[in-house]
C-alpha cells in the first residue's frame, strides 16, 4: 500500500524535513524519508515539532496543533452534505472524525470535506493518502491548525449535521415537482460518484454522472413516477440497486432458451427446434432483452395518454431492442413497476422483490436493499426540503461565527 501511495502522490515529506531541525531529521531517519514525501509546511519556529520513538515507530507531534486532511471541495451545499454523510457512515471509517466546513470568498461559498487526525504527523499524513487510495474521488491536501481553528471547524460541522437531521421535514408528496427534481439530482449524483465499481476500479469501470446527466435523469425519473403513480422513494431505490443510475450493461453472457427467435435476437445455439438467445440487461434499470419485450407489450395495451410525456420518454410502436435509446428504459422500468404494483395489490415490498426475482419468486434480499435506499432517500430529501431552499450557511446562528476566508 505504501509503495502505491508514493507512486500516486510523489510530493510527500521533503518540505517537513526542511522545516525540522537537524536533530529531528536524524531522528526521523532515512527510512521514513523514503516512505513519505511531504509538501512543505510553515511551522512556527517557536512551536517546533517534537519527535520521539514510540513502539518502534517515529512520532512527530506539534504542540497544541492538529493535522487536518482536506479531501474535497463542492459548490453545492446539499450535495456536499450527502458526500460528508456518506464518508462518516462507512463502517471502516467509524472512528475517524470527518468534518463538513465552509469558506467564504466574496459572494462564493465553498463547502469543504475535512478530517481531524491525530497529532502525529507521520501516521496522520499516511492515513490521509491511504484513504484516497480507497476512495479515488477524493483529492487530498493537508494542513496544521491551532485549537481555535479546529474548534471553528467542529462548530461548523455540528451545525450542518443539526440542520440536516432536524426532526422537522416536508413530505415528498407535498413538494413541488421542481423541488423534487432538484433534490433527486443530488441524490443520484451521490450514488453515482460513490459506486463501488468506481471506488475499487472494477473493470469495466463506469463513469460517474455529470451534473447535467444527473439533472436529466432526475427529471425523467420524477416525470415517470408521477405518470405511473409510483412511489418515488422505491423507484429511486430500484435505480440505485440496479446500476447506481449509470448506463452500464449487466448480466453479461446471460442467455435464455426460446421456441422461436425474435427478429433482432442474437442466436447462440439451436437444439431440438429451440434456440438459445442472448438475454443481457442494459441501462440504469438493468432490463433484460426479454423483459423489455414484455414491458413493450404492456405499453402497447396501456390506455394512458402518453402525450403527457416529453417525446424522449415515449416508446415507439415498433420495438427494436438492439437500437433502443437507453433514455426510454426509464419509461419501461416505470410501466414494469406499475404492473407489479397492480399484480400485488399495491404491496410495494412484494412488487420490488418481483422486479428482480419475477412475480413467482420475489427476491426478499433485493427488496430489503431497495427499501434501505428508499428510506434513506426519503429521509435526506425531506430534511433538505425542510430548509426551503435556504442554505445553512445563511442561517443567523452560523453567520455569527467567523469561518475560514472571512
Amino acid at each position: 500500500m505504501t509503495t502505491g501511495i508514493i507512486r500516486k502522490f510523489p510530493s510527500l515529506i521533503w518540505g517537513l524535513a526542511a522545516a525540522l531541525s537537524l536533530t529531528a531529521i536524524a531522528t526521523v531517519s532515512a527510512s521514513m524519508i523514503d516512505r513519505y514525501r511531504l509538501r512543505s509546511i510553515d511551522i512556527p519556529s517557536s512551536h517546533g515539532p517534537a519527535t520521539a520513538i514510540e513502539n518502534g515507530a517515529v512520532v512527530i507531534r506539534m504542540p497544541n496543533k492538529t493535522l487536518i486532511g482536506e479531501f474535497a471541495r463542492y459548490d453545492d451545499e446539499f450535495f456536499a452534505y450527502l458526500m460528508f454523510d456518506y464518508m462518516r457512515s462507512r463502517p471502516a471509517l467509524a472512528n475517524r472524525e470527518f468534518l463538513l466546513t465552509y469558506a467564504v470568498n466574496g459572494n462564493k461559498i465553498t463547502y469543504i470535506l475535512r478530517e481531524a487526525l491525530s497529532s502525529d504527523l507521520a501516521s496522520g499524513i499516511s492515513d490521509i493518502y491511504k484513504l484516497t487510495v480507497q476512495f479515488p474521488f477524493l483529492t487530498p491536501k493537508w494542513s496544521i491548525v491551532d485549537d481555535r481553528v479546529l474548534a471553528n471547524h467542529r462548530y461548523q460541522s455540528r451545525t450542518f449535521v443539526d440542520a440536516y437531521t432536524f426532526p422537522a421535514y416536508r413530505s415528498l408528496e407535498h413538494l413541488s415537482q421542481a423541488e423534487v427534481v432538484a433534490y433527486t439530482r443530488r441524490f443520484i449524483r451521490l450514488k453515482s460518484n460513490t459506486d463501488p465499481r468506481i471506488r475499487r476500479q472494477i473493470e469495466p469501470v463506469p463513469t460517474a454522472l455529470t451534473k447535467g446527466e444527473a439533472q436529466q435523469l432526475a427529471e425523467d425519473i420524477v416525470l415517470i413516477a408521477k405518470f405511473y403513480q409510483l412511489p418515488l422513494d422505491f423507484f429511486l431505490g430500484i435505480g440505485a440497486m440496479e446500476n447506481n443510475y449509470m448506463n452500464v450493461r449487466g448480466d453479461i453472457g446471460n442467455a435464455i432458451w426460446k421456441n422461436r427467435p425474435a427478429k433482432d435476437d442474437v442466436i447462440l445455439r439451436r437444439r431440438n427446434g429451440r434456440v438459445l438467445v442472448l438475454n443481457e440487461s442494459s441501462g440504469v434499470w438493468q432490463i433484460t432483452r426479454e423483459t423489455l419485450r414484455f414491458a413493450h407489450s404492456l405499453y402497447l395495451r396501456d390506455k394512458r395518454d402518453y402525450g403527457e410525456l416529453p417525446e424522449r420518454l415515449r416508446p415507439p410502436k415498433l420495438l427494436e431492442v438492439s437500437g433502443l435509446d437507453h433514455v426510454l428504459l426509464t419509461t419501461y422500468a416505470g410501466i414494469l413497476f406499475r404492473d407489479l404494483l397492480d399484480r400485488f395489490h399495491g404491496d410495494q415490498g412484494a412488487a420490488v422483490g418481483a422486479y428482480n426475482g419475477g412475480p413467482g419468486n420475489p427476491n426478499a434480499r433485493y427488496e430489503a436493499g431497495v427499501r434501505m435506499v428508499a428510506q434513506y432517500a426519503r429521509k435526506v430529501l425531506e430534511q433538505a426540503a425542510a430548509l426551503r431552499g435556504e442554505r445553512v450557511v445563511n442561517q443567523r446562528f452560523l453567520r455569527s461565527v467567523p469561518g475560514p476566508g472571512r
